[in-house]
């Protein structure tokens, strides 16, 4: 044996063991070194000289790239990794490791149909007759992950029905009829592209990074955020070093400066299909850029029109999701998100017109104009839309604040719903706008229909609390308060419309990605004899 040779063997035992031992960087290193020396064995031995010593050459050389892309994988340097494979699959178009690891991959970065090609490619090679359970158990996944995405058929239920158990759902990347486009709201923002029934999946999208923990008492919660925040600062940047497409995706996102001169960016690059190699973004990493774009467009788990689902949900969690960055506040908003694990669900809550702004509300728009006017300034901006303008003009009249102030000092609530219902008689208010005043004293109705004593005393009075609900609905969406008064009300008559009405509201809040039984489990309606 040659000095060469035995260099290569003592590269290749010694890499493979901490491969084994699962010390990925060293490994690479080493797998570099052999890497290095194949390439020069090969350069140097004629082909026509020695076929037999060519081709172990060219065997080690494909195994060296297999094992680097599996050690480059587990570190998630997956743009790196796929590099390697495709350099050892050009040696061994067939090489069962390669496919599966070079599979795997591509599965983590949500390319789905690329995937499947790979693990429909292993089937082919022989070195795999003794893990063909293993590939078609892949290959299966494949398929219903790539069907979630092209169509948005996603059906959390048994899940939910099975209490939760187990990991969180893994779950396709699905972008549905929406676009970006300039925002007279702010900026830029997510639009309809077509009608959107409500419950109707907006989206799907895995975060980019996420940092979830316990919070304790008052001063050990906020230093437990701060530690927070520090981590999900540190796997933000990680992200962004090991993958190019990632930085250039986070690139694209407000720093909350200079909107009207931000790029309005073309859907495909949201698509995780595209090719990481296709995309270019050289620039230097920009950490005071990117603490700024965080600020901006981080979210927390617990916010007022999100719902966690699952074992994160006992959990304080921050996180950074592209597309959801883009959508935008109003006090009558149309969707609501649910977090699944790393994944979060947009769907809309109520009906949304094609063209039409897809918004969040970013703090509780059950609330008097005053008090989300004071939030919103909060938040750093002056929220203008078509509930915030009306309520500004029908609050110049002096009965509606001395309705909120008496509230406040705590008059009968019953007699302050029947003041504001007569009022509004009064004001000539019609259609949208009962919705917004109803939604802004919502707290208000809640008690008086809550209350048997309020409804014995006021409730010939004041509208029934089914046209209350759907008239708020209308306006806002399903809200999990609503749903409550809702259940509450089908508990106490058991009638086949509240049911339905219930199951509405439902669909509204947690989406059509929950079906009617997980859905009646979720809400806490129990089957009875009248065959609900």
């Amino acid at each position: 044996m040659s000095g060469a040779e035995e260099q290569m063997q003592q590269l290749r035992s010694k890499a493979t063991e901490l491969l084994l031992r699962e010390e990925w960087r060293d490994s690479i290193q080493l797998y570099s070194e052999l890497i290095d020396l194949c390439q020069s064995q090969i350069s140097n031995t004629h082909q026509h000289s020695d076929p037999d010593h060519l081709s172990k050459l060219h065997k080690s050389l494909c195994v060296a790239f297999s094992n680097r892309a599996e050690a480059r994988s587990k570190l998630q340097h997956f743009t790196q990794a796929l590099n390697d494979c495709d350099q050892a699959l050009q040696i061994e178009a067939t090489h069962f490791k390669t496919l599966i690891c070079k599979g795997k991959i591509l599965l983590c970065l949500n390319r789905y149909f690329n995937a499947l090609d790979c693990f429909k490619a292993a089937l082919f090679d022989p070195q795999g007759n003794g893990n063909l359970d293993i590939v078609n158990e892949y290959l299966e996944k494949c398929k219903k992950l790539e069907f979630q995405s092209r169509t948005g058929s996603f059906d959390l239920s048994d899940w939910v029905l099975n209490g939760f158990r187990g990991k969180p759902l893994e779950l396709a990347e699905y972008i549905g009829p929406v676009k970006v486009n300039r925002s007279e709201i702010s900026g830029r923002g997510l639009f309809a592209t077509k009608n959107i029934d409500a419950g109707t999946l907006v989206l799907v999208t895995k975060a980019i990074a996420i940092e979830r923990g316990i919070l304790g008492g008052q001063d050990s919660a906020e230093n437990a955020q701060l530690v927070m925040w520090k981590n999900f600062i540190d796997k933000v940047k990680e992200a962004v070093t090991r993958c190019q497409r990632t930085q250039l995706l986070i690139d694209m996102l407000s720093t909350g400066e200079n909107e009207a001169g931000l790029e309005v960016p073309d859907m495909s690059i949201f698509r995780p299909e595209i090719e990481e190699n296709g995309c270019s973004n050289n620039q230097k990493l920009d950490m005071d850029k990117i603490l700024s774009i965080l600020d901006v467009n981080s979210l927390v788990e617990e916010a007022v029109s999100a719902k966690v689902l699952g074992k994160n949900s006992d959990f304080y969690g921050v996180g950074l999701w592209i597309l959801v960055s883009f959508i935008n506040h109003s006090c009558n908003p149309n969707a609501r998100r649910l977090h699944v694990g790393d994944y979060v669900i947009v769907h809309a809550s109520r009906d949304v017109k094609a063209g039409e702004e897809i918004t969040f509300m970013y703090f509780d728009a059950l609330s008097p104009l005053e008090k989300r006017v004071e939030m919103s300034l909060s938040w750093g901006f002056n929220c203008r839309c078509s509930r915030c303008k009306f309520e500004e003009a029908v609050c110049s009249k002096q009965e509606l604040r001395e309705i909120e102030i008496g509230l406040e000092k705590g008059v009968d609530v019953g007699g302050a719903v029947y003041r504001l219902e007569e009022g509004m008689k009064r004001w000539a208010v019609r259609g949208k706008g009962k919705g917004y005043l109803r939604a802004s004293f919502w707290a208000a109705y809640a008690e008086v229909y809550g209350s048997d004593r309020s409804m014995k005393r006021w409730g010939r009075r004041i509208p029934a609390m089914e046209t209350v609900v759907d008239s708020v609905v209308e306006v806002m969406g399903s809200d999990e308060r609503l749903l409550k008064v809702a259940v509450e009300g089908l508990k106490k008559s058991g009638g086949v419309v509240e049911f339905e009405r219930a199951m509405k509201l439902g669909r509204g809040f947690y989406g059509k990605v929950i079906k009617k039984q997980a859905l009646r489990t979720l809400l806490e309606i129990g089957i009875n004899d009248k065959g609900y």
